[in-house]
């Protein structure tokens, strides 16, 4: 059963930029669906970036289009969210989820009630 663990959070000002890690423990991702989430206070938890770790197919929240860039080092099992152009609206904790998916569909991906594994969570804070 992998394990999952999310560090890089922080306060950064509009417009900075944040690189997040999830790291994998007593398993490899190897055939996963990694997907970072994030949840604000009273929302929803909601995907920010994906990454299918077979085939290198990334999915990505249309609102985040271009601030965000996912990518890996299997080496050590990890995946990296990198955010730039940071806005105070993008504070929120950050969740790294993991699942083995059958079929690999967008609506799927993008669900986090279709993730087994998560992280415990990294506090990203924006100040305007």
């Amino acid at each position: 059963q992998v394990q999952l663990v999310e560090s890089g959070g922080g306060l950064v000002q509009a417009g900075g930029s944040l690189i997040l890690s999830c790291a994998a423990s007593g398993g490899t991702f190897s055939s996963y669906v990694v997907g970072w989430f994030r949840q604000a206070p009273g929302k929803d938890r909601e995907l920010v970036a994906a990454l299918n770790w077979s085939d290198l197919t990334t999915y990505t929240a249309n609102f985040l289009e271009g601030r965000v860039a996912l990518s890996r080092n299997s080496a050590k099992n990890t995946v990296y969210l990198q955010m730039h152009s940071l806005k105070p609206e993008d504070t929120a904790v950050y969740f790294c989820g993991a699942n083995l998916f059958p079929g690999v569909t967008t609506a799927t991906v993008i669900d986090p009630n279709e993730y087994a594994y998560w992280g415990q969570g990294t506090q990203v804070t924006v100040s305007s």
